[in-house]
Formats: structure tokens, sequence, C-alpha cells
């Protein structure tokens, strides 16, 4: 059982490192030396976004670091997602930006362009911070113009999450290469069976429009801009109303009033478009069973899917950089933090962490099956770029769909404010 085990994840890793060979992105940073030198204790300060059980887990494999390198102690600080992105925005404008934060590729080109992340290359070259091991392709994942900007704690990629009594009861069947119409034909047995929206309505969500775009050879990204059109979100809002109006997707309403649970969770829908390693929060808030099913697609084969990744990066800023390599290298290649983590922020990204987790859970092991399936059927692809001020687009995307929804604009007026609010926000990073 256990070799077979390794064979299965070791399948994963090559198909995966074929997926991800070319993966890479584009921008600046800086770094600086030591403050240590004289061998004295040394506080780096941490900070991440999350929820306590993430909180529990990090300070746990924090004090695992602690006592390998006692000179090195780790000051730590987490909140919601967006408080933490606002707290960090002033610490970076102010100059007291934390040592070492949770980083996502949204956020990459900004903070590159405005020298806040550190360079982590030197580190590498002075043995102080490893990129070998790393699921092929995960390592290249924050590489900006030669500078490595973070290294990947974990990967994860769009699934669609699907709650497995309503689909069974409806008697639809995903499948691997089923495509839209095949999609809307089982959401309307759905409704018509259980009278439950067939689902909670993606047209707020950048990385399902995302798969769609890409699918049709085109992304909602590219280095410097937008990569669709007004006509083309304008098409893809109005369809989005239509199965509002009809009930194929839940009521925006009824979907608020249970927030912060997700409208699958509460049985508002059967499904919804979400990265596949937030399955675990569905058996947690949910009174069902749930799974992940395949993306469906236009032509049967392309998903359009790849790895995206949590990273921790280093901030250009620090005293001591040495130190927060060593922070870092520990906390993706230590087998027990790997143990400890899980798949809290995605399938683990280095390959003692990857075969030191062994799934119990059933949620776990629909995760690692799930991706190691994408990555076996050679599906997956290198993923765009995010241009500086990608973040404020994605916020305005969720806002202006969000409203749309609403009844308080039309799907026209909606497009328009965002291509306006996008091209300001492009401007405002150039």
């Amino acid at each position: 059982m256990r070799t077979s085990r390794h064979v299965e994840r070791r399948s994963f890793l090559k198909a995966a490192g074929a997926s991800l060979a070319t993966v890479g992105l584009t921008a600046a940073g800086c770094g600086g030396t030591s403050g240590s030198a004289g061998g004295g204790p040394v506080t780096i300060r941490y900070a991440w976004w999350g929820a306590d059980d993430r909180a529990k887990r990090i300070n746990e494999s924090i004090a695992l670091f602690e006592k390998k390198y006692p000179k090195i102690k780790v000051k730590t600080d987490f909140q919601p997602y967006l408080d933490f992105w606002k707290k960090f925005n002033t610490q970076a404008a102010g100059g007291n930006p934390p040592d070492v934060i949770q980083n996502a590729v949204t956020f990459l080109r900004k903070y590159a362009a405005r020298n806040v992340l550190l360079d982590l290359r030197p580190q590498v070259e002075a043995g102080n911070l490893s990129t070998d091991n790393f699921r092929s392709g995960l390592e290249k994942f924050a590489e900006i113009d030669g500078k490595l900007l973070g290294l990947p704690v974990g990967s994860n990629s769009m699934g669609y999450i699907i709650d497995e009594k309503l689909y069974d009861k409806a008697g639809v069947t995903p499948e691997p290469g089923w495509t839209w119409d095949e999609w809307y034909a089982g959401m309307r047995k759905i409704k018509s069976r259980t009278g439950v929206a067939g689902d909670s309505g993606p047209h707020s969500i950048m990385y399902y429009y995302d798969l769609r775009l890409r699918q049709q050879g085109k992304a909602f990204f590219t280095e410097d801009g937008l990569g669709f059109t007004e006509s083309d979100l304008t098409a893809e809002w109005t369809e989005a109303m239509k199965h509002i109006r009809s009930g194929l997707f839940t009521s925006p309403k009824r979907a608020d009033q249970v927030k912060p649970k997700s409208a699958t969770a509460a049985g508002l829908s059967a499904g919804e478009f979400t990265w596949d390693n937030f399955t675990v929060r569905y058996a947690a808030e949910g009174k069902s069973s749930y799974g992940i099913a395949p993306i469906p697609t236009t032509d049967g084969k392309k998903t359009g899917q790849y790895l995206g990744s949590l990273m921790l990066s280093g901030t250009a800023r620090t005293k001591h950089p040495k130190e927060v390599a060593t922070f870092i290298d520990f906390m993706v290649h230590d087998p027990e933090v790997g143990r400890i983590m899980g798949y809290d922020r995605g399938v683990l990204s280095t390959t003692e962490q990857f075969e030191a987790f062994e799934p119990t859970d059933r949620v776990s092991k629909q995760i690692a099956a799930y991706e190691t399936r994408i990555a076996e059927t050679g599906v997956l692809e290198p993923i765009t770029p995010h241009p500086a001020g990608a973040d404020v687009v994605e916020s305005a995307f969720l806002r202006l769909a969000t409203e749309m929804s609403l009844d308080k604009a039309s799907p026209g007026e909606a497009v328009e404010k965002f291509f306006t609010e996008a091209k300001t926000a492009f401007t405002a990073n150039a």
C-alpha cells in the first residue's frame, strides 16, 4: 500500500512538472545584508491571512523552528484576507512591513514594482535557502526578471464543488470532459428534480471567468492589462442575469443572507466554482456530502486550469535577510511542518512535505486525488501573468458583478464601470 501511494505521488509530480515547466512572471525587487553578523539573537516578524485553525497550525510549526534555531524568534500576526492587505499596505507605505509575509500571485507585480519584496536569489546562492525538491515548475512561480520574490507553500487549482446528495438525487454524474452545455443541462435537471438552484452564480468569480476565457484562447489578464473586450464580458454577464432570474443560479439576496457560509454549504445551490483546497470548508459548514467535480469544457478537452499557489515572501526592508531565508526554507521543506499544515494552504509544494503528509480525512484525500488526476490527464497550463493593479481589478470585478446581480446596474453599465476602473488601476500601478 505504501509503495503504491508513493508511485501515485511520483506520477503526480512528473505530470505536474510537464505542465508547469514554463511557469514564470516578470517585475523587480531588492535585498540587503543580515543584521545578525555578530551571532546575537534576532526577531523576525511574520504575517499572514487566515482563520484560527491556520494560526494554530502555523504557531505549532514556528515552535519547531524556534527549537531548531533558538537564536531566531518569530513574532506573528494574522488577519482576515481583506484586513491583512489593508494593514500591509499601511505598513509598506510607512516603511515598516513584516519581515516575512504570506503572499499570492495577484500581488507580486504590485509590490515588486514598489520594491517592497526581497530578492531571495542571493540567499539561494549563499546556501541559506533551497529551491530543490519543489514539484517541478512551482519553484519558478514567483520568479520575476530573474529575481526570486517568494517560494510556494502549496498549490491549488480551480474545481467545481458539488453537493453529492443533490447530484445523486437528480441523476446527474459529472465526468471529465463534460461540456458547458452538459453542465447547464445538469443544472436544469437538478432544479427540476430537487427544487434547488444548480449553481450559486459564478459571475463574480474572476478565476472562473479566466477559465472560460482560457478555453477560448484568451485570458483574464495579459502582462499589462485585460485580455478580453467589453463585448466579451457583456455577453457573459447578460447570460448570468438570465440564469439568476430563471432560478438556475441562486438568488443573490438569499446568498448574501447566509454569508460567510457559502451558498452550496447552506443548501441554496448544488454547486459552485472555487479553489480545490477550499473543499474543507464545505464539510465544516454544511450538512451534506461534497465532492470536487471536473471543470466543464468548451471542446471536451481544454479546461484552462493551472496550479495557483500561496507563497512566503521576504520584504526588502528586513534587516535580517539570512534569517528570513532560513525561516522560509524551514517552512517549505521541513517534513514535520508538512504533517502539521496538511493541505490548509493547498497541496504541499515540496517533495519532502508532500511525501510526509499522510491524508487520513476524506476531504484531504479528495483534494490530493483531484490534483493528481488533473496533472496526469495533462490539462494543466502555465499561469498567465497578473499585472500590477490586478488586486484592485479583482475587487472591482467582484463588487460590480454583485451590484449587477442585485439589479443595481445593468450588465452593460456594470461592464462599462469595470473597464473604467480597471484602466485607472493599471495606470495608477504602471
